[in-house]
């Protein structure tokens, strides 16, 4: 039998916690194994448990008494490597985005998110890809590009790269892209990998940051 996605919710308020809950409990391939009001607590739970399974993935709100979200993205990478952090928050700020994915967050998603738009994107990042709200995504991929660099330099990725970056960028999991470049889905991971080590990245939200950033993605590739 297939294990459950094991899911922890670090979230302050009583009602949105239940909200949460409620939409979980909906598929019967989520577990929701805790729920902390706040980072610090959940932290401590993390680092006292010892020898059981770490959860798959935290949804974290950045709005947190004592330690905020974006504080707190770092210890519960260091707590818990192998889990994914997707940010579930009211917050549409640049900044924010930026610094959560830059951060190492797997995923950020809005508070206005559906309950399969929370069950989709949780499934998203266990898989490999990027969960991002249309909206952030849309900032990631073209707000960012008014702020490229205009140098001449040689990009760090090949144009397979930086195609495979974009289609991540766009919430595709490496499956879907080996389906839709027509290529093995071994060479897919493998683009990846290198990819993630040449930026110095761990997930696809920060790869794409990154590389807007250093104006890796300033034109369009052929297919």
């Amino acid at each position: 039998m297939k294990e459950k996605i094991r899911i922890i919710l670090v979230e302050d308020n009583v009602r949105y916690r239940a909200v949460v809950d409620l939409a979980l409990r909906q598929d019967a391939g989520l577990q929701l194994c805790d729920q902390f009001g706040t980072a610090e607590i959940a932290l401590r739970s993390l680092r006292e448990a010892s020898g059981k399974k770490l959860p798959d993935v935290i949804l974290l709100d950045l709005r947190l008494p004592g330690i905020d979200g974006l504080q707190a993205i770092p210890e519960f990478l260091s707590a818990a490597p192998d889990t994914k952090i997707i940010v579930l928050t009211q917050s549409d700020s640049e900044a924010d985005v930026l610094k959560a994915i830059s951060l190492g967050a797997s995923g950020y998603l809005l508070k206005s998110a559906t309950v399969s738009e929370i069950i989709e994107g949780i499934r998203t990042v266990v898989a490999g890809g990027a969960s991002l709200d249309p909206g952030v995504a849309r900032f990631i991929l073209k707000t960012l590009k008014a702020r490229l660099p205009k140098t001449g330099e040689q990009p760090l990725l090949t144009e397979r790269q930086i195609e495979i970056l974009k289609l991540l960028g766009e919430g595709m999991v490496k499956k879907e892209i080996a389906d839709h470049l027509k290529i093995s889905y071994g060479t897919v991971d493998d683009h990846v990998t290198n990819i993630y080590q040449k930026l110095g990245v761990r997930n696809a939200p920060a790869a794409v940051g990154k590389a807007h950033t250093l104006g890796l993605l300033r034109g369009e590739n052929k297919t």
